[in-house]
């Protein structure tokens, strides 16, 4: 089936809902969903929103200068300034699309602080900020007679003159993207989706590991088309491991245990009951997610254990039930009453700084594709991501791709000439449990060998193992018909391959990516 929209957007979490309202009013959306309107990563962030908002304390350059410096000063200052600078008038739009968030008696917003953070600057609704978004958004995109909602579609390629038979390689200038050829899992046929212009929200990648804290959709599915298609992708060796996530064997994806409460007084111990932070950084429980996963991962080694405690047991205890509602009442389903017990934690992989690079406007470097929010690399965080500035970077972008898309749409046309999708193959019983395994191996590699502690050797034994699952994913892909099992292990494994030479590749220590080869960074410009 072949089906028309002015704008093609692929996901559906803060930064593909804020473009769709945005873009709505000039013409047809359709907004591409592969499971439910709430499975997207924004649903599950729980700190909340960064954003300069009590001037009589905090200034743009106090936010600019902690996101530089958490970002180990890499990160691309324009893009910073911009997503600042844009912050408190994209907070009034959310507020008009009906977030509510969290206020003093005196009417002024309750503002947390967080690791790397100079002043309380964050906004939140209690422990659940992600999820008074997306609730917000979705009773607004329901309501917008122009956008079409597709959920459980799923996005297998992006259409570009190669599927017109024209050879295109990483030097081809001008790519272009028409559309996208997406999955009705109902019917398991592939649609034909024509559009002037679309937009890739899909959000991380970091189901690729073992332990996350994402729904396990984040299979980096945009990275991947996007790559596959010939775009620039950039900084995947970036990945940021939560420090907190609650320590429960069998849950995936991980319960995250907020960097707010971090923020809120609590403390990290050992299974002694000793703290620790004291011999790894001045700044204790609130140093950056980078420097405090990497102590965890170190005593965690050193100790022979699989976890640590986080202790807020020291707290008023209706302080914290009022503050973290969902965490207490998810451990308390565990048998840990959190204003008594301490919290079993460890890191699990949270965050991609890096993705599909893109410009000030959100352009890709294929014409008429923007990328938005976790899967684009726009360079705001740099090495290393400032906690709570990404829901804020999703819709500042999304504000500016929209203007942008706005202002050329009447150039473009639909490409009536593209061939609707070859959808010869079968798949059996038996070739699922290939898919699943494969699934299983790509976790295990990237868990074992590209995640928070790396080498050489680590990363050498990942790229040999990632080539032989890609080749045999590739033969049975060629072989059977198009399912999201499939396409997911595809993006699995491009994915993996995209983080481990691009870790490869660096040949420092910065931000997120350090190896025990490299120990040592090397200056930035900035800091000559």
């Amino acid at each position: 089936m072949i089906r028309k929209f002015d704008f093609l957007v692929i996901g559906s979490g803060i930064a593909g809902m804020s473009f769709a309202l945005k873009v709505a009013h000039k013409g047809s959306v359709a907004l591409i969903c592969k499971a439910r309107l709430e499975e997207a990563n924004t649903y599950y962030a729980q700190g909340g929103i960064a954003s300069v908002t009590n001037l009589k304390v905090d200034n743009f350059e106090k936010h600019i200068h902690d996101t530089m410096v958490a970002g180990d000063w890499i990160s691309d200052p324009a893009a910073v300034r911009k997503v600042i600078c844009n912050a408190p008038s994209q907070i009034e739009e959310l507020i008009k699309w009906g977030v509510n968030f969290d206020k003093k008696e005196n009417g002024e917003f309750d503002l947390h602080k967080e690791g790397g953070h100079s002043e309380f600057r964050i906004l939140h609704h209690k422990d659940n900020t992600g999820a008074e978004i997306q609730t917000s958004l979705i009773e607004e995109v329901k309501r917008h007679p122009n956008i079409t909602v597709f959920t459980n579609f799923y996005a297998v390629e992006i259409i570009t003159q190669h599927h017109l038979g024209i050879i295109v390689t990483r030097h081809t200038p001008g790519i272009k993207c028409y559309g996208a050829y997406v999955l009705n899992e109902a019917t398991g046929e592939v649609d034909t989706f024509l559009s002037k212009v679309t937009v890739m929200a899909t959000g991380g990648c970091e189901a690729v590991y073992n332990h996350t804290t994402n729904p396990l959709v984040a299979t980096g599915d945009g990275i991947a088309m996007v790559y596959r298609a010939k775009g620039v992708v950039k900084d995947m060796e970036f990945i940021q491991f939560h420090p907190t996530a609650l320590y429960h064997p069998g849950d995936r994806p991980s319960f995250l245990i907020t960097e707010a409460m971090r923020g809120y007084g609590a403390v990290l111990r050992n299974l002694a009951g000793e703290e620790f932070m004291q011999k790894y950084d001045p700044r204790l429980s609130l140093a950056p997610r980078d420097i405090v996963a990497r102590a965890i991962d170190s005593e965690m080694k050193q100790r022979g254990e699989d976890h640590v405690y986080l202790d807020v047991t020291h707290k008023d205890p209706e302080e914290t039930k009022k503050h973290f509602p969902n965490i207490y009442k998810k451990c308390l389903s565990l048998g840990i009453d959190i204003t008594k017990d301490y919290i079993p934690v460890a890191p699990a992989a949270h965050y991609l700084c890096g993705g599909i690079k893109v410009d000030l406007d959100g352009q890709s470097s294929i014409k008429r594709l923007y990328a938005l929010g976790e899967c684009s690399c726009t360079g705001l965080h740099g090495g290393n991501r400032l906690a709570s500035n990404s829901l804020i970077e999703a819709i500042v972008y999304a504000d500016s791709a929209a203007k942008h898309a706005i202002s050329v749409l009447d150039r473009y046309d639909f490409n009536e000439d593209i061939p609707e999708w070859d959808a010869e193959g079968t798949i059996s019983n038996e070739e699922r449990i290939l898919i699943t395994q494969s699934m299983k191996e790509v976790n295990q590699i990237m868990e074992a060998y590209v995640g928070i502690v790396r080498s050489n050797l680590r990363l050498v034994r990942a790229w040999n193992r990632l080539d032989i699952l890609y080749e045999e994913t590739e033969r049975l892909f060629k072989r059977v018909k198009a399912s999201r099992e499939i396409c997911e292990l595809r993006n699995m494994i491009n994915v993996g391959y995209l983080i481990t030479r691009q870790a490869m590749e660096r040949k420092e220590s910065r931000g997120l990516h350090y190896t025990i080869d490299y120990p040592h960074a090397a200056k930035s410009e900035a800091e000559k």
